[in-house]
């Protein structure tokens, strides 16, 4: 009989808690959970008191043996854990924020996990992300850690990198695509294979098979007139035919910051001066479903999460857990050490590709598409930005960062480069323990 298991979930206040709590009940006939804690910093002591009782609410009414714990002591929760949950935002909604208005300054692109944007939240996220896994070496060495903070492509890199933790980073693009093609194709998702290459939020779809065939070219001229092949928090602006098929794969949704830029950042521009940036509508909706939350006879997960943008995040992270537990050997796409699954990367980096999942982890399988030239260089390009990102994250180096928010597609020279990384430092000060200030002024 298999034991019964402990998680941990770091970020236990977020607001996509509830989604989390839903995947456990779903299951817990087939995954036996003895303890769920939930822990926060005490900044986020409301909201973790919130969630913990709508959390608790909702395992009552399931009639569910799991005992959930809120607690502020993260080493309490994280010993002799199973497994451990990242889903953290170093510096909270107010963060995003600025990551999202000091690149707009610069008419650059502000977006939360790509470009200036995410270089500023790796920069916050990579020291507490290493912190954390020196807690689960000391207490739970053989837990598994699986990160849903963003980036997380960057923090997957750095713990593999940095750190001795058995690491798996998860994103609910690779399933919402896989759920957006069943839908596009009128069929049941468990008749979809997608052949998935590349880096977290740089991910492109080449090949796409329905009940064992391959519908590739067919798919891409449907996507070029269809709507809904993005997320929440990426405007709906469609493909162009010619562009699609001569790629040659599907991109993911991210992919409109560097295929569409001038569209992209119209958009935002637009917004800024009318909703206010993607950060502030966040702000509002979160408003809402922590009011929701607080009512003391919701039992369920609110439909209103999913004007968040977390789409299927608990598919994502439970079907990985249940895999793992089960040693199911079924094919998912995660966020893994490359190992020479993609040539033109190098083997220590992290890449987001098919893995076999089993109780050994996730395993890359080889794809079967070569790798087009239209799609190594972007991929490569972005891959070194994050190289670069996870050294001057780790080493605080000021010339590194630099380097890496230079050759970023959506920054692009020294000169944005500079006034921008200053920006960031400066503001995010309190944050950044790792950057020497004297030099950061000097600079």
């Amino acid at each position: 009989m298999k034991k019964s298991l402990k998680i941990a979930v770091i970020g236990g206040g977020s607001s996509y808690t509830p989604e989390l709590i839903e995947g456990f009940i779903k299951r817990q006939d087939i995954l036996p959970i003895r303890e769920l804690y939930l822990v926060d910093i005490e900044k986020g002591r409301k909201k973790l008191e919130i969630v913990g009782a709508l959390a608790k609410r909702m395992l009552e009414k399931a009639n569910s043996t799991i005992d959930l714990k809120l607690t502020y002591d993260r080493r309490e929760a994280i010993k002799d854990a199973d497994f451990v949950i990242t889903q953290i935002r170093v510096g909270l909604l107010e963060a995003r924020a600025r990551d999202e208005h000091i690149p707009l300054r610069y008419n650059c692109i502000g977006q939360e996990t790509t470009g200036a944007g995410g270089f500023a939240k790796a920069l916050r996220t990579i020291p507490v992300i290493l912190d954390i896994c020196k807690d689960i070496e000391d207490l739970a060495p053989n837990a598994m850690l699986l990160n849903f903070a963003n980036p997380a492509g960057i923090l997957t890199e750095a713990v593999l990198k940095h750190t001795n933790v058995k690491t798996i980073g998860l994103c609910n693009i690779p399933i919402g695509t896989k759920m957006q093609i069943a839908k596009l194709c009128e069929t049941d998702v468990s008749n979809v294979y997608l052949e998935m290459i590349g880096i977290n939020h740089l991910n492109w779809t080449t090949r796409i098979l329905v009940e064992g065939n391959d519908i590739t070219k067919e798919v891409l001229t449907k996507a070029s007139s269809s709507s809904g092949l993005t997320m929440k928090n990426v405007p709906d602006f469609g493909w162009d035919a010619n562009f699609l098929t001569s790629l040659g794969a599907l991109p993911c949704a991210y992919h409109r910051y560097f295929y569409m830029k001038e569209q992209m950042l119209k958009e935002q521009l637009d917004s800024f001066k009318t909703t206010g940036t993607r950060a502030q509508v966040v702000k509002r909706v979160e408003d809402e479903l922590f009011e929701l939350y607080k009512d003391p006879e919701l039992d369920i997960k609110p439909p209103q999460l999913q004007e968040r943008g977390g789409a299927y995040y608990s598919e994502a992270a439970l079907d990985l857990i249940l895999s793992i537990y089960t040693n199911k050997g079924d094919i998912q796409t995660v966020n893994v050490k490359n190992n020479g699954i993609i040539p033109c990367l190098p083997n220590d980096a992290a890449v987001e590709v098919n893995c076999v999942i089993n109780s050994d982890g996730a395993h890359p399988i080889q794809p079967r598409v070569e790798i087009a030239p239209q799609i190594r260089g972007l991929l490569q390009l972005v891959k070194a930005y994050e190289e670069l990102t996870v050294i001057a994250g780790v080493t605080g180096d000021y010339k590194t960062a630099l380097q890496a928010l230079t050759i970023h597609p959506l920054v692009g020279s020294v000169e944005l480069a500079e006034k921008i990384l200053k920006d960031i430092l400066v503001e995010n000060k309190d944050y950044l323990p790792q950057f020497n200030k004297r030099e950061v002024l000097q600079n």
